[in-house]
């Protein structure tokens, strides 16, 4: 299941994981963004091991998301070796979410 993050976290959990991490960068209000939510959800069992999958809440940790230049919602980013190797902007069909993360797996 994908787990909200929080500033205090980042630095373990994502930027020094050896593990891949894909980070939903989502709000409440944002309805694109709980379009993509079970697909993210699906995902996180899809790649329990190989991924681990985050979500922060814009509104509650906005410093993380001025950090990554975050201007539009959902917007996935995919850190590996805490570094961001793919970005996702919008409501994609899971397919096509898959294809961007899968080669980097």
């Amino acid at each position: 299941m994908a787990k909200a993050i929080t500033q205090s976290e980042w630095q373990a959990e994502v930027l020094n994981s050896a593990t891949p991490v894909l980070v939903d960068f989502w709000a409440v209000w944002c309805g694109p963004c709980r379009l993509i939510a079970p697909i993210v959800e699906e995902l996180a069992h899809q790649y329990e091991g190989k991924l681990k999958v985050y979500k922060v809440d814009v509104d509650k940790e906005q410093s993380l998301a001025m950090q990554y230049g975050i201007m539009s919602i959902p917007t996935l980013l995919l850190f590996k070796n805490g570094q961001v190797v793919e970005q996702i902007v919008g409501a994609l069909p899971k397919g096509a979410i898959e294809q961007r993360i899968a080669k980097h797996l």
